[in-house]
């Protein structure tokens, strides 16, 4: 069982590696749609480069658009560097919304059910606080609306590590984990999720859901909007955009809550996809396969060439994704490897033990089925996600 697991692993490394080369980056394939563009953005205290995160948005080469930010607290220290995008673009369409009412325990869903009364388009743009773009992202964005039958976009990130050790494993498991994780789903089958990051989406088709508000009680909202927008009968689509992720984790054990809030929020969407997600993970499994071996067989050759051959196709998932990325060669990310992997298969395994979510302070609890209990635990002083 244990040596089937590895060649499955070996297998699905493998088809990463051709997903990863095949993908079409082409960020600056714009067309010539260009409708007005609603771009909302929810923030909750201050991200590392938010300054430089916000600005990039306000910075947009297209026709019109407006930029809405939000927060749920007149003291969240982010207002300060909204009212500082304001004064320095005087004619940018640019608002803040600062309300705390709460139409669920998904607090990011609350502020955005907030800031959408200032919305003016049909055609709107979510994007998290952490992520920068550069002036062609509307463009590109949008493009894929042209066709009538399209009624989501969403987009790739490239993690880019800001601090010491804590973020450089983020980056990786974004990068070379889970960036290829999203190329084979894509390969497979049509997509019906969105990433949460970055979601595009027809504001007539959110308003036939029922809004924001209708997703405000689940955890895995960015995949309930894709999947509400497959029932309906349109196509969730993958831009060739690649969007940039500034990841700044202060510590691993916040590193560790943080992703086991993503491991958790995947494995209320795709249980059973989740459940054999451990595929991924090659070099503890074929650590474990070897052990078995050597117990059974004492052939240590063998054992060896199972652990090599892990370790190489990780190697090969890791250049492969920095040479598409365009990101330069890191000899200390690539000796984190195994430890990397390790750590995604640790949270994996924790992942089945508890209901409980850290969301930038706030502790939730969610059911098997998704849905988010009340708030157990506020420490987060800046108003919630």
């Amino acid at each position: 069982m244990a040596f089937a697991a590895n060649l499955a692993s070996a297998a699905y490394v493998l088809l990463a590696i051709w997903r990863v080369n095949g993908f079409r980056q082409l960020g600056n394939e714009t067309g010539t749609f260009r409708p007005p563009v609603s771009i909302l953005k929810p923030l909750c205290g201050l991200d590392a480069g938010l300054y430089e995160n916000l600005r990039s948005f306000c910075t947009q080469v297209y026709p019109q658009y407006q930029v809405i930010f939000g927060v749920r607290n007149s003291s969240d220290p982010a207002i300060a560097i909204v009212e500082r995008l304001t004064k320095e673009f005087p004619h940018a369409d640019i608002s803040l919304v600062i309300d705390g009412t709460v139409a669920g325990p998904n607090l990011k869903i609350s502020n955005l059910t907030n800031m959408y009364r200032l919305v003016k388009y049909e055609h709107l743009i979510v994007a998290d606080s952490d992520i920068r773009v550069d002036a062609q992202f509307v463009s590109s964005v949008v493009a894929p609306f042209e066709d009538p039958q399209v009624g989501m976009v969403t987009c790739l990130s490239s993690a880019a590590p800001t601090g010491g050790l804590p973020s450089l494993l983020a980056s990786m498991f974004l990068n070379e984990w889970f960036l290829p994780s999203v190329l084979v789903a894509a390969n497979i089958r049509e997509i019906g999720f969105a990433l949460g990051p970055t979601m595009a989406l027809r504001r007539s088709l959110l308003e036939r859901f029922g809004g924001f508000a209708t997703i405000s009680h689940v955890l895995a909202d960015d995949y309930m909007l894709g999947r509400l927008t497959k029932s309906h009968g349109y196509k969730v689509v993958l831009s060739t955009y690649v969007i940039q992720n500034i990841v700044h984790e202060k510590s691993l054990s916040a590193l560790f809550r943080h992703e086991l809030r993503w491991a958790r929020t995947i494995w209320t969407a795709e249980p059973l996809g989740y459940a054999f997600s451990f595929l991924m993970y090659g070099i503890p499994l074929a650590f474990f396969a070897s052990s078995l071996i050597e117990f059974t067989f004492d052939w240590e050759p063998f054992e060896i060439g199972i652990v090599v051959i892990a370790i190489l196709l990780r190697v090969g998932m890791h250049f492969s994704v920095r040479k598409k990325l365009g990101l330069l060669p890191g000899s200390q990310s690539l000796w984190l490897i195994p430890v990397r992997d390790v750590l995604c298969f640790i949270i994996w395994c924790a992942s089945f033990f508890g209901r409980r979510v850290d969301w930038k302070g706030v502790t939730l609890t969610v059911s098997p089925n998704g849905v988010l209990g009340e708030i157990a635990e506020t420490t987060n002083t800046t108003g919630g996600p």
